[in-house]
């Protein structure tokens, strides 16, 4: 058994030895993704989508808690609808995906295959949107968006990806700021309880906002390497885009006015989050909310008297409380070990002829691999508190990663060498000058991530420049 086990085991490449190969085997052989026929874009297999419609399912509590309705948009664009905001279409231009012949016949005009729905909710909204008594307008819809990427990486940054989209109009811009900031609130909130992933709440700079937002804002996680992940981003577009597409409404004093807008989007790259949060090599590591199977049964000596009818029973019961699963399959107990570690599932619950005579069970964590031995009467109250347990242990783990990785500069040549030797992030201070901005991302590598909403004054001045400073900035390398 001990054998197979690490045979499982070693199919994985260490991350330490190669983090891009440790990433690429752990969602091929953890069966979450495959390869498809189109350049750039995968298949997700059904272990791999379980774990999406957990955060979906998530996600979409929150919204509907929140107000928040489901739409579903058509995926086509017509071109003259997409050139209606100039800053927007220059931002996706080079990402555009366009379909130009409907079966032999060439378009009259060129379809852009969504890359994000802005447009065609505006279009909508200019149609529905007459009085403030019409807003607010809170949708969401669950899609697939296009974007034609030069390099892919399965889950981080493909062709087309499945995403959430929220789009918003409201009547003042103080209730549009409200929204953006409550849902960068939402998402972070999902992020640290459902995925034990910390964050950072901030602002970008404008370099890296949203094609034709007034204020983007982001929730970025750290990955085992030290890079960043951008796992969520809310907008707020105030009434640019209400201008350009016209849609007015008759205020409460009688006077025509234009409706303030945001949008808020997170995407499968989450998964790819949680493989690099909290993976091993081993496998994943899942936390419990989005875990596929929560308690996986082995009967063990399954060949003798009562060892199945047993872990059958046992399951059955667990499914009134959690999501199990039994494997009574041929494989030895030491494959089947190997296999669940290899898929995340977080706690495994063994049952054997010893275990029956002293009615109990042994429990085993994925995360910290510790051996619980628990009388069978104790399973509704020991396994909610071990999901948790080890749902608070993954986060205090990846906080405690981050807080180690996370370094101040003061002078700029301390930026650069850190950049340079110290995987990671790196607050330091930020005159708010493009310029400055554009010089630490050609000669240090660094892109800033965001500009945090819990400021700190580490010094007076712009590392770059000397120059009075603005703001703090998380600078770092990202996916």
């Amino acid at each position: 058994m001990a054998n197979e086990n690490k045979k499982m085991v070693d199919a994985i490449t260490s991350m330490d030895e190669d983090f891009a190969k440790w990433y690429t085997d752990i969602v091929k052989k953890a069966e979450l993704m495959d390869y498809s026929s189109v350049r750039g874009c995968m298949v997700i297999q059904p272990y791999g989508y379980a774990i999406w419609e957990h955060m979906q399912r998530n996600l979409d509590d929150r919204f509907k808690a929140l107000g928040h309705e489901n739409v579903a948009m058509p995926m086509f664009i017509p071109e003259s609808l997409l050139q209606k905001e100039k800053d927007h279409v220059e931002g996706f231009a080079p990402e555009v995906a366009w379909v130009t012949h409907g079966g032999n016949e060439q378009l009259q005009e060129r379809l852009c295959v969504r890359p994000t729905s802005e447009t065609l909710f505006c279009d909508y909204y200019s149609r529905v949107i007459h009085s403030y008594r019409d807003l607010p307008k809170l949708y969401n819809q669950w899609c697939s968006v296009v974007r034609w990427e030069k390099t892919t990486r399965p889950f981080l940054r493909s062709v087309e990806f499945h995403w959430q989209e929220g789009h918003t109009m409201h009547e003042t811009a103080e209730e549009a700021i409200a929204e953006t900031e409550q849902m960068l609130n939402c998402y972070a909130d999902f992020l640290e309880n459902d995925l034990a992933m910390p964050v950072i709440k901030g602002k970008k700079t404008d370099k890296e906002k949203f094609a034709g937002a007034v204020s983007t804002y982001s929730v970025e996680a750290m990955m085992h390497d030290g890079k960043a992940l951008q796992s969520g981003t809310s907008h707020y577009f105030g009434d640019g885009f209400s201008k350009a597409f016209e849609i007015q409404f008759s205020g409460r004093d009688n006077t025509l006015q234009y409706p303030h807008q945001t949008s808020w989007g997170a995407s499968t790259r989450m998964i790819g989050g949680l493989i690099m949060t909290h993976g091993d090599d081993n496998g994943l590591v899942l936390p419990p909310a989005v875990a596929p199977i929560q308690v996986i049964v082995l009967p063990i000596a399954q060949h003798k008297e009562g060892v199945l009818e047993k872990a059958r029973e046992l399951t059955a019961r667990l499914k009134t409380f959690c999501r199990a699963k039994i494997d009574d399959s041929d494989q030895s107990p030491g494959w089947k070990f190997a296999q669940y570690e290899m898929k995340g599932v977080p706690l495994r619950l063994e049952i054997g002829p010893k275990d029956i005579e002293k009615n109990q069970c042994v429990l085993v964590r994925r995360d910290s691999r510790e051996k619980y031995f628990i009388g069978l009467e104790e399973l509704e109250t020991k396994i909610p508190e071990l999901l948790e347990e080890l749902r608070k242990g993954l986060y205090e783990k990846a906080l405690a990663r981050r807080e180690a990785m996370t370094y101040t500069a003061s002078a700029y040549d301390e930026l650069c060498d850190l950049g340079e030797n110290k995987p990671g992030l790196i607050k330091a201070m930020w005159c708010g000058e493009l310029v400055c901005e554009e010089k630490i991302k050609q000669e240090a590598g660094l892109s800033s991530r965001n500009m945090p909403l819990e400021q700190e004054q580490i010094s007076d001045v712009c590392v770059c420049c000397g120059k009075p400073a603005k703001a703090m900035v998380y600078w770092g390398k990202a996916y």
